[in-house]
């Protein structure tokens, strides 16, 4: 039995015989303080109403009866009712043979209990290159994803594409200038029109491969819509990829309208008795879900608003099996939210299943400077002017280390160091450091492949925190899984390598002494796992050489 296990045990069963009370569930929480102990318990806390007693109390005669064994040094009760419990040192190196044998379970905490998910994320109106709000809506989107379906969902990863509507039409006809004006012929950039270089160097390209063909074609418009959206798709489909992104579908608006879906939402809308006419639009009642006012789905022109395909094709998401649905948004979507829930409950499905995380916004300092403008385009820097000037690794880590909901400052000098206090440096170089280590043991004709789980060399004081970190990992995935946190992973691995560097500081750990070093080398095996598959989590590398 685990000592994390033998813990659960000895409180559920010292919990039943005090108070005769079955508990599900106890929690054991990572104290901040280090003089605390090693884990704290609040279940005096959740047992103090049904035994009308105060917490303390509780936690004093839940502290004298429990059982310690050879797992519990000490259990000690502090302030109103916590119990701070210090592990046995021996107890402590557990973590070492759990990670060694068995990494796969350890590092996959069962959160989700296969819980069908589907993540919307980026979504970009393919009219363009890809801005610093939609790199880190894209970077976050992808950490989560990896990180919910490494903890038990079962997670689709989904970008909807918006090709039906005023956008398009737009990019067919600015595309359709350009096209034009690299054959020479005078033409007017529509009002709404897209300037970007992008678009030009598009439409000289289409010139050079179908010469006058498109010029006055009365299929024109078609050809330059289906054309400019798979250009530009590509292009973002490019810089996702470069940026690690990877997602399992593309769903097309106009394919809500090609099945029926948009009409036949609109007609059970109609049917629900929540909705009405009023100087010629159509009304839904949303206020009467929630929303701050009733909205508009068709105008009096007989154009549906963005809002009804937006309904349906949520309701497709949950027709096609999806029990939970998470949209990760830019902060100016706030008002959407209460609209689209009114709307989905109004249809009959349940409003609390839809999650919307909103993504505030990005400034980019270099010099101390804000910068605004792409290179390229002359507008809002690119996720591509980022790849361009420092790389993936950077913008994937800066992007998670900061909570979704608070605004940051991406500063491109600090991402192109090479030294400390960069972060992403610092976690990578603990990850390289430790492979250099592994080779000197190789080197010495130490067997590495065969770790030692013996500590008989180790001084477990020096090296306490390092494997009370390492313990925390699977919590720590989980409760960033289940709150969505995801920068509680660089956060982790930023403290777990600070802690391996310390450890590096204070003791050689590779030496001519064969037991020492093996004894090390399964503690450095198990760091290195941890920070590896961290890394991973959220698009980082983690290099062997630095």
């Amino acid at each position: 039995m685990t000592p994390q296990a033998y813990l659960d045990h000895a409180f559920k069963s010292t919990i039943q015989s005090l108070y005769g009370i079955e508990l599900s569930d106890v929690i054991f929480e990572q104290p901040k303080d280090a003089s605390h102990g090693d884990l704290a318990c609040t279940v005096a806390f959740q047992l103090a109403k049904p035994l009308k007693k105060a917490p303390r109390e509780i936690a004093l005669e839940i502290a004298e009866a429990i059982d310690k064994k050879d797992v519990i040094a000490s259990l000690d009760v502090a302030g109103p009712g916590f119990i701070n419990i210090t592990l046995a040192k021996a107890t402590l190196y557990d973590v070492i043979p759990r990670i060694l044998n068995d990494f796969d379970t350890f590092k996959a905490p069962d959160a989700g209990k296969k819980q069908k998910i589907l993540l919307e994320f980026v979504s970009v109106n393919p009219t363009g290159l890809m801005h610093i709000g939609h790199a880190r809506g894209a970077a976050s989107g992808d950490t989560l994803a990896r990180l919910l379906s490494q903890t038990g969902f079962d997670v689709l990863r989904e970008y909807y594409v918006n090709d039906a509507g005023n956008q398009i039409d737009n990019l067919a006809k600015s595309l359709y200038v350009r096209y034009l004006e690299a054959l020479g012929e005078a033409a007017t950039m529509p009002e709404d029109g897209y300037h970007g270089e992008d678009i030009k160097t598009l439409g000289k390209k289409i010139a050079d491969e179908d010469g006058r063909q498109w010029v006055d074609h009365k299929d024109a418009h078609q050809a330059f819509k289906a054309k400019g959206l798979n250009a530009l798709l590509d292009d973002i489909k490019t810089d996702l990829a470069q940026a690690k992104v990877t997602f399992d579908s593309f769903y097309h608006e106009t394919s809500l309208y090609e099945r029926g879906h948009v009409d036949d939402v609109l007609n059970r809308l109609k049917a629900s008795g929540y909705t009405y006419e009023k100087d010629g639009a159509l009304y839904l009642k949303t206020s009467a879900k929630g929303d701050e006012k009733d909205r508009v789905l068709v105008k009096s022109s007989g154009d549906y608003t963005y809002i009804l395909p937006d309904i349906a094709y949520h309701e497709q998401k949950f027709l096609r099996g999806y029990t939970h649905l998470i949209d990760i948004l830019g902060t100016d979507h706030h008002g959407y939210i209460a609209r689209l829930k009114a709307a989905l409950e109004i249809l009959g499905h349940d409003a609390n299943a839809l999650e919307v995380l909103l993504i505030q916004l990005v400034r980019v300092i270099r010099d101390g400077v804000e910068v605004k403008m792409s290179k390229r385009s002359g507008q809002s820097l690119s996720l591509r002017d980022l790849l361009d000037d420092v790389g993936p690794d950077p913008i994937r880590y800066f992007f998670a280390a900061r909570s979704l909901n608070t605004h940051m400052d991406l500063d491109l000098n600090l991402a192109e160091k090479q030294r400390n206090e960069n972060p992403v440096y610092y976690v990578q170089y603990a990850h390289a450091r430790i492979a250099s280590l592994l080779k000197k043991a190789m080197d010495l004709g130490y067997d590495v492949s065969t770790p030692l789980t013996t500590h008989d060399t180790l001084n477990m004081d020096s090296i306490t925190a390092l494997l009370n970190h390492l313990r925390a990992y699977p919590d720590m995935l989980e409760k960033a899984a289940l709150s969505r946190e995801i920068h509680k992973i660089p956060n982790y691995l930023h403290e777990l390598a600070s802690l391996f560097h310390r450890w590096y500081g204070e003791e050689k750990l590779i030496t001519e002494d064969e037991t020492y070093s093996r004894e090390r080398v399964s503690l450095l095996i198990a760091i290195q796992s941890v920070l590896a598959n961290g890394l991973e989590l959220i698009g980082v590398s983690a290099p062997e050489v630095m």
